[in-house]
């Protein structure tokens, strides 16, 4: 008989029950060992990241373009020298959630030479609510310290349960939550047990020491009706707001894509299954567009990217679009430039 999780069940399980093997394990290789004073910390060191993300794979059987473009991938952040300290993966690993799905994604992964930061998307979550996700990858929210820099890892799909009446299948739910402009779903959001648990976890955190944090969802609310947003964001960015440099990297929206909020800066990622176009409205002003991709082009509008971490712990973020130049939109410019300054992105510039 299938359990049915409240939002609040799931996620305290998740977090708390058999998350602390499983976070044991994935964060052995940064030399974690458990809570320790944040005050005791090292100063935060240079150092780079990189990402893959959405990768959207089915079984080879059915689809075998999103795996070679996930294996192409793979491959350039392996030719990479020097190696990033880690790779991130940033959510959307299956289509369609199924064991299938997810362990094939597993089997490419595995072949990322650096180490691998792991977090969930929904299409990863809603057909056995995160359930393989976590016996493959551990705890969908934990968080971790590199080289002077405190990083959070949140489940920000949650939605509010709007499929036990009518009885939707474990399957009918995952194909709700797939849809771009679902008309009977709900929106994502972090979640009260979530916000306590960030709460917590950043209490003991120094106001001066740097935040990154990684988020599928964008932590700022974008465009609605594709979901481009997070209900309870404001509430996360007051959580946020009182340190003194704070990075959301977040997947989903399969686009370049920059915001900033206070001291809060937001960078999206790319897609290596395929780029979304940007939304008609809400689009932040700092974004330097990406051109049209070329629909006869199965990788033009895809790729990864690297996160340089200043010594200051502000980022330079770097895309790596495949057949294109690179695009970098630097911490510098990010942090001084003047927003009133900045054109209206609906009128100038390129646009899907």
């Amino acid at each position: 008989m299938e359990r049915k999780f409240s939002r609040r069940e799931f996620l305290e399980v998740s977090a708390q029950g058999a998350a602390a093997a499983g976070l044991a394990s994935l964060l052995d290789g940064f030399g974690w060992s458990g809570p320790q004073s944040a005050e005791a910390g090292p100063e935060a060191q240079p150092f780079t990241f990189a990402y893959i993300s959405d990768a959207h794979l089915y079984e080879k059987k059915l689809n075998k373009r999103f795996v070679r473009s996930i294996e192409k991938t793979v491959a350039d952040v392996n030719a990479l020298d020097p190696q990033p300290d880690f790779v991130l993966f940033g959510g959307d690993l299956a289509q369609l959630g199924q064991k299938g799905e997810l362990d094939l994604g597993k089997e490419i992964l595995d072949g990322v030479r650096a180490k691998r930061v792991m977090m969930v998307g929904e299409h990863d979550w809603y057909l056995d609510m995160g359930e393989h996700w976590r016996e493959l990858f551990g705890p969908d929210t934990y968080s971790f310290d590199h080289k002077g820099i405190h990083c959070v890892v949140l489940n920000s799909v949650i939605v509010e349960d709007y499929w036990t009446a009518p009885k939707l299948s474990p399957m009918e739910r995952m194909k709700a939550m797939a849809q771009l402009d679902n008309p009977n779903g709900r929106p994502f959001t972090v979640g009260e047990a979530q916000r306590e648990w960030l709460n917590k976890d950043l209490s003991a955190v120094p106001l001066e020491r740097p935040i990154i944090v990684f988020s599928h969802s964008p932590l700022y609310k974008y465009y609605k009706n594709w979901n481009f947003w997070t209900d309870d964001a404001e509430q996360v960015q007051a959580i946020l707001a009182p340190f003194q440099r704070v990075t959301v990297v977040h997947a989903h929206t399969h686009q370049v894509l920059t915001n900033r909020i206070g001291t809060i800066r937001f960078h999206g990622v790319l897609s290596t299954a395929w780029p979304w176009p940007y939304a008609h409205k809400g689009l932040p002003r700092f974004t330097a567009q990406q051109d049209r991709a070329d629909p006869f082009d199965q990788f033009d509008g895809c790729g990864w990217g690297t996160v340089e971490v200043l010594a200051n712990g502000g980022v330079n973020k770097n895309y790596n679009l495949w057949g294109r130049k690179p695009t970098k939109v630097s911490y510098e410019w990010l942090s001084t430039v003047n927003e009133a300054t900045l054109p209206d992105p609906y009128e100038v510039g390129p646009h899907y």
